[in-house]
């Protein structure tokens, strides 16, 4: 929704829909699944393996369990990440500026201190907007009490590229895991620029970094749930019977 001008579109009488609830589970089960290959190792360890190294030290992982995972974000994605975390015994917390009074049986609702204060990962389910562009810059970043891993299945210019790098060299990131990138275009379906810059080229360096592209809510069921949900919400606006199911 953020490259349409929704306040012009309303002025013309052109009404915007966008089904969230369609990928919401596709996002959350991508988000765990990102993180569990980063604290795990898989992806280095698949890649020695293939390449005739067997080393299980070296590849030893850390467990979700006791970790306080931080949530910023608690809208349909954020919420099915906390719902898919239920079962790993961790304490899991959520900020989320605009909502309030949503502690449920899968998380605590917490300010934005908490998440400095106690996040051992922090996992990112916002929108873009001129207040979250970049917000995970140097100063961010360094409120953080503890070492982080990150995960950020949300929109790429949300974090500073440059900023998260300086952080894994610091080792105040402990890793991350991305699903997108602040260089793609603005359809989300390439990068912006054809020669990749020195913070990317980092990233796609790093072992204790899982990049994928613009995935998260990209699975075959995900297809059909957001096209269902934006008939019914389109159906529903104009009092539009349908004589068949969707």
């Amino acid at each position: 929704m953020e490259s349409i001008d929704v306040n012009y579109a309303l002025q013309k009488g052109i009404k915007c829909f966008n089904s969230p609830e369609g990928n919401r589970d596709a996002v959350g089960e991508h988000a765990l699944g990102m993180l569990l290959v980063l604290m795990n190792r898989i992806m280095v360890a698949d890649k020695q393996i293939r390449s005739g190294k067997w080393e299980r030290e070296g590849n030893r992982g850390v467990e979700i369990k006791g970790k306080t995972v931080g949530i910023i974000g608690y809208g349909n994605t954020g919420s099915a990440f906390a719902q898919r975390l239920s079962g790993f015994g961790s304490d899991v917390i959520a900020y989320d500026k605009y909502k309030a009074g949503f502690t449920d049986d899968h998380i605590t609702e917490c300010t934005l201190d908490d998440i400095f204060e106690y996040s051992d990962i922090l996992s990112l389910h916002v929108p873009l907007t001129k207040e979250t562009t970049y917000m995970v810059n140097d100063a961010f970043i360094h409120r953080f009490r503890k070492p982080v891993y990150l995960v950020n299945t949300s929109r790429g210019k949300v974090v500073e590229t440059a900023a998260l790098v300086r952080a894994l060299e610091t080792k105040k990131i402990l890793g991350a895991a991305l699903d997108v990138l602040e260089y793609e275009d603005i359809s989300f379906e390439k990068m912006k620029i054809s020669e990749f810059p020195e913070p990317l080229k980092y990233l796609i360096r790093a072992e204790n970094v899982i990049l994928t592209p613009h995935i998260a809510g990209w699975t075959a069921e995900s297809k059909f749930k957001l096209a269902k949900i934006l008939a019914e919400k389109i159906l529903a606006e104009f009092s539009i019977p349908s004589d068949r199911e969707i």
